[in-house]
């Protein structure tokens, strides 16, 4: 019985450590990023924002820029959108609907148990 008293002291003793440990890395860590913020910038008043001439781009960018970029991401997010989480898919992932007669074929093989020679 005596030695589990001194089981019990050490298990407590050194989750104490563990969790003390963790303590104080989370407060150094806490340190760091308090030293370690960007400063803040001052948010543009409406005062200081000029509007921008009637048939100037975005930013002042040329305009064959700003078509070459609109091009490259709407030609991104049709490709992205066919790898998408299931919540943007236009079909139920394992669906046949786009599904090959390769790939159907396998998925029937795969699904059909093996029966050895007898």
């Amino acid at each position: 019985m005596e030695n589990l008293g001194w089981g019990l002291q050490m298990t407590v003793v050194g989750m104490g450590l563990v969790f003390a440990l963790l303590a104080a890395l989370w407060g150094l860590l806490n340190l760091v990023l308090r030293f370690d913020a960007p400063p803040a910038v001052p948010a543009p008043s409406v005062r200081d924002v000029k509007p921008a001439p009637a048939g100037a781009p975005a930013g002042g960018m040329d305009a064959d820029l700003v078509a070459a970029i609109t091009v490259a991401v709407l030609t991104h997010k049709a490709i992205r959108r066919r790898e998408a989480a299931p919540a943007m898919r236009s079909y139920w992932p394992g669906s046949l609907l786009y599904a090959s007669r390769w790939v159907a074929t396998g998925r029937a093989r795969q699904n059909r148990s093996w029966r050895g020679k007898p």
